[in-house]
């Protein structure tokens, strides 16, 4: 039993220093973060609703789930071979293609949540 939970310790400390080697490094990550804190602040400023915060959240995870497996996925390519290849490219864009198309989805659904309240707060503003 004590194996078993020391090798998960491990691969907790593992898991971390991964998420704080992404942070440190990658560009996009940290970009989707300081949007993150963005979303997460507008909520608590248009005091938007229990579910749609679990929405922001849901999305806030699945973003940087997804960006951590693209980092990984463009860190072992590179790995691999660090001249240019056409099966390669096609690897790293297809992994940055999910990205983008999470990143437009997530994008649609904030300005469902935020658009009408924005909205509402400029309608108050202009009477």
């Amino acid at each position: 039993m004590l194996h078993k939970l020391h090798k998960h310790t491990i691969s907790f400390r593992n898991a971390y220093n991964g998420v704080v080697w992404c942070l440190k490094t990658q560009p996009n990550y940290q970009i989707h973060l300081s949007f993150s804190i963005l979303a997460l602040v507008a909520g608590l400023y248009f005091h938007i609703t229990y579910i749609e915060y679990i929405v922001i959240i849901l999305l806030i995870t699945i973003g940087l789930v997804i960006e951590t497996i693209n980092t990984a996925l463009e860190q072992t390519t590179d790995a691999i071979d660090q001249k240019w290849r056409e099966d390669i490219k096609i690897a790293k864009d297809v992994a940055a293609a999910a990205m983008l198309i999470f990143a437009v989805g997530a994008f649609f659904i904030s300005c469902i949540i935020f658009i009408p309240r924005f909205i509402s707060i400029a309608s108050v503003s202009i009477k």
